[in-house]
């Protein structure tokens, strides 16, 4: 794949086979983004799981320090909790006709789903339309709950879902690079805490395998934190 000009460059200034801590890795992020605009972080892992076995699936919420940079729309889907969505922030609110919408128009101008379980059995109709694009509300997620009001601010202020992919990888956007280095790294620190947390009891040897940091369509930076694998 060809490069551009300024990825060239930006890659000049990564030391070949170097493993950056995270507080060496920041401001490096920073001289490499290649965007005119202000690009997003992400943090990249290699797990060493098998994701079709059940007990080794990763997957889970956190609430980032400082956000991602990322504005969330969220629908809530309810037959009895309106007015308290309404009052939390969400974008968009209603019951049984916002799923039919959903149907009609193919409408997706959302980006999370928060549901009362009154409404699970509805949204379990559309589990095939839902499913593949990530969107089916979940109580492990924190998504289908009667707490509607913390959901929704939650989710507002920088709740993230997270889970691996069927290679064992897993990406998450962690933050923009117009954020000062203290909140990326606390948003990293969280992020490699949680990660840290949710290894399976049946993987054998390191869970972490590796560990990449990349702003958009910028090179990517290995980084370590052998303290927390």
């Amino acid at each position: 794949m060809k490069r551009g000009k300024k990825y060239r460059e930006a890659l000049k200034l990564i030391e070949p086979g170097r493993v950056y801590t995270f507080e060496e890795a920041i401001p490096l992020l920073k001289k490499t983004s290649v965007t005119k605009f202000d690009s997003t972080i992400d943090i990249s892992f290699r797990l060493n799981v098998n994701p079709t076995l059940a007990d080794q699936l990763v997957r889970g919420t956190l609430v980032l320090p400082h956000g991602n940079g990322k504005t969330k729309k969220v629908l809530v889907v309810t037959g009895t909790k309106e007015e308290e969505a309404k009052k939390a922030g969400a974008d968009y609110v209603g019951g049984k006709e916002m799923l039919e919408k959903i149907q009609r128009e193919n409408w997706f101008d959302f980006d999370v789903i928060v549901a009362t379980p009154d409404m699970m059995g509805e949204l379990g109709k559309m589990g095939r339309l839902l499913g593949p694009k990530g969107l089916m509300p979940n109580p492990r997620t924190g998504t289908v709950t009667m707490e509607i009001a913390k959901a929704v601010d939650e989710i507002k202020k920088g709740k993230i879902s997270y889970r691996v992919d069927r290679n064992g990888n897993l990406n998450i956007s962690v933050a923009r690079c117009g954020f000062s280095d203290q909140d990326i790294l606390d948003n990293l620190n969280a992020v490699a805490e949680a990660i840290s947390r949710s290894r399976p009891s049946s993987v054998k040897g390191a869970f972490i395998q590796n560990v990449v940091i990349h702003t958009t369509m910028g090179p990517g930076l290995k980084v370590t934190f052998p303290s927390r694998n």
